[in-house]
């Protein structure tokens, strides 16, 4: 059992940043792909970024080169810096880890969640 709490969502104007950060349970952090994926009202759950075991990244096509996940396994974390948002961003963000061996690109092939955190970006 993996528990995942996410935080560091926000109000932000268009063109800020922000950071949010998932802390994992669990002493195998380092073992699993962790991914960020968002869901706005209306819209399927998607891919924003994912972090391999050693690190390689993978963005979805919108938020490359304003979005980086990173990990700290010495603390059970990975973040998601956001610059430059854009009101099209806004949406709840969640955390998910994924074991095994896969692509890792859809949410059914992730295991464990974290509850979400609302981003909202004003215009």
């Amino acid at each position: 059992q993996v528990q995942l709490v996410e935080s560091g969502g926000g109000l932000v104007q268009a063109g800020g940043s922000l950071r949010l950060s998932c802390a994992a349970s669990g002493r195998t952090f380092s073992s699993y792909v962790m991914g960020w994926f968002r869901q706005a009202p209306g819209k399927e759950r998607e891919l924003v970024a994912r972090i391999s075991r050693s690190a390689s990244t993978y963005y979805t096509g919108s938020v490359k080169d304003r979005f980086t996940i990173s990990r700290d396994n010495a603390k059970s974390t990975v973040y998601l810096q956001m610059n430059n948002l854009r009101p099209e961003d806004t949406a709840v963000y969640y955390c998910a880890s994924a074991s095994g061996w896969s692509t890792f690109v859809s949410p059914g092939e992730y295991d464990y969640w974290g509850q979400g955190t609302q981003v909202t970006v004003s215009s």
